[in-house]
């Protein structure tokens, strides 16, 4: 496998669709690691901008979520809460006592989980919305295809916040 200058796992430029998708979810989650690296748990909480509130560890708890609703619940239909509670579901505010490593443990707890979830399923398995969440997007069932396309937009936008957050704190860029 090729790996980035700063380690990430660089997708095939030519593989199958399961490949594919599997290998740019894995390089999305990377970068989001790197962006988060290095960074100390008060520098991990700076704001990115006035007036948002989003912070590197905001982004990390959120897609601790993320990870676990798409993969855990709607993919394999357990009945599981989400790692931060349901009144907080997919919130950007860190909690006061949590610190990086302890998200990251968490985050990489997650996606363990979600890559256990997929595997050995097709790429056409489906799992099922909730009702609520079906009533907001239109549909119920979604394919692991449809969920994987939708994790690699996720995090593809929020790596965007992440590179913008991290510049802001220290100046870091990279793709």
């Amino acid at each position: 496998m090729t790996k980035t200058p700063d380690g990430r796992p660089l997708p095939p430029p030519q593989a199958g669709e399961r490949a594919m998708l599997e290998s740019w979810l894995e390089f999305h989650r990377a970068t989001l690691v790197l962006k988060c690296t290095g960074l100390d748990d008060a520098l991990a909480r700076r704001a990115s901008a006035e007036p948002s509130p989003l912070t590197l560890l905001g982004l990390v708890r959120h897609m601790t979520d993320v990870e676990r609703n798409w993969f855990q619940r709607v993919f394999a239909q357990r009945d599981v809460p989400l790692p931060y509670g349901e009144e907080q579901a997919y919130g950007f505010a860190p909690a006061p006592d949590l610190g990086m490593d302890e998200a990251l443990a968490a985050w990489r707890a997650e996606t363990d989980a979600s890559r256990a979830a997929a595997a050995g399923a097709s790429l056409d398995d489906t799992g099922r919305l909730s009702e609520r969440d079906a009533a907001q997007i239109g549909f119920r069932d979604v394919s692991l295809r449809w969920i994987m396309v939708h994790m690699i937009e996720e995090y593809a936008r929020h790596n965007g916040h992440a590179d913008l957050i991290r510049e802001r704190i220290d100046g870091a860029t990279g793709i």
